[in-house]
């Protein structure tokens, strides 16, 4: 996993279109006791809870940067499946932001707390809505209830 310093440096070099900031992320999800569970986040820096995302490197597509950051912060490599809502914001640089996401289960991997995540947890849809930070990620956990279809 890159490292907090190599990801400072890169910071500001993450792809931007036309609308702003690139990022992508996925709904990481597994089944455990016959209930579907996603995984969500936590960030030390910002204390916050959330599903892993982040920034595209310089010629990086959205599927590769999805694939790359969710295991950059939860360890798991994942094969990726249907594409989710989009989320738009404005990010605390005052620059818009798009976020693609999609569908992911884990093939191999473990979770290991590193500098930008220290904490996962696996919650049910309608707790891992609950407990996200940010309500505008709340609609691509509904559009990941639509999408599913195991």
């Amino acid at each position: 996993m890159r490292s907090s310093k190599d990801k400072d440096k890169d910071k500001d070099k993450g792809s931007r279109g036309a609308d702003g900031v690139e990022a992508a992320g996925g709904v990481v999800w597994r089944r455990y006791e016959g209930e579907v569970q996603i995984l969500l986040v936590h960030r030390p820096k910002y204390d916050d809870w959330s599903l892993p995302k982040g920034k595209l490197d310089p010629g990086e597509t959205f599927e590769q940067a999805a694939e790359r950051e969710v295991w950059e912060e939860t360890g798991l490599r994942c094969r990726r499946g249907a594409e989710l809502e989009e989320s738009h914001y404005i990010d605390a640089k005052g620059r818009p932001k798009v976020v693609r996401y999609w569908v992911m289960e884990p093939t191999s991997g473990s979770f290991a707390p590193n500098d930008e995540v220290d904490e996962v947890r696996w919650l049910t849809t309608d707790a891992a809505a609950a407990r996200l930070t940010y309500g505008r990620d709340r609609p691509v956990i509904a559009s990941f209830e639509r999408a599913r279809s195991f």
